[in-house]
């Protein structure tokens, strides 16, 4: 259940998607591939991100005072985990790997064989890691969905390693 990146990379890293459930990166399923609520999503994400400013000051104020303690999930967020499907960036991953800058293209290790993929689409993709609130087991651990949704109905399945040529 681990995906590694590799090849002409400066770091190369190990993923381990099934903890990417409680990652604040993560997107829904119907977030990335539904656009009629992208403007409402955008702003409550802005609300959000002003919220999550404040609190952050809120927190290393009190860091000060007080230990940190690890924040709990409420209900609403517990019940979205258990049902909702979940796609995570991949971008962030690339860019600890820190590929060559001559990198051009990497190779996607899968259950049905190597696909070789341009690296900024790869970049700009997004890895489906979570159906219904299951970790993907049979044809994962990931999937890989492109940005502009033109694989949608057929993604690049059982995902084990991303080789930068």
């Amino acid at each position: 259940m681990i995906v590694q990146i590799s090849g002409q990379v400066k770091f190369p890293i190990t993923l381990d998607p099934t903890v990417w459930i409680f990652d604040d990166r993560k997107l829904t399923y119907d977030e990335v591939f539904h656009n009629s609520q992208a403007s409402s999503r955008e702003e409550e994400a802005e609300d959000e991100l002003k919220r999550k400013s404040l609190r952050f000051d809120r927190e290393m104020y009190q860091q000060k005072i007080n230990p940190p303690v690890n924040k709990s999930l409420t209900r609403a967020e517990k019940e979205l985990i258990k049902t909702e499907t979940f796609l995570m960036p991949i971008k962030p991953f690339i860019h600890t790997s820190e590929p060559d800058p001559k990198v051009t293209s990497a190779v996607l290790v899968t259950d049905d064989g190597d696909h070789s993929i341009d690296a900024d689409e790869l970049g700009e993709s997004l890895l489906l890691f979570s159906k219904a609130g299951k970790p993907l087991k049979e044809d994962g651990p990931v999937h890989l969905y492109f940005k502009d949704g033109s694989n949608k109905d057929a993604p690049i399945t059982g995902i084990k390693k991303i080789i930068f040529e």
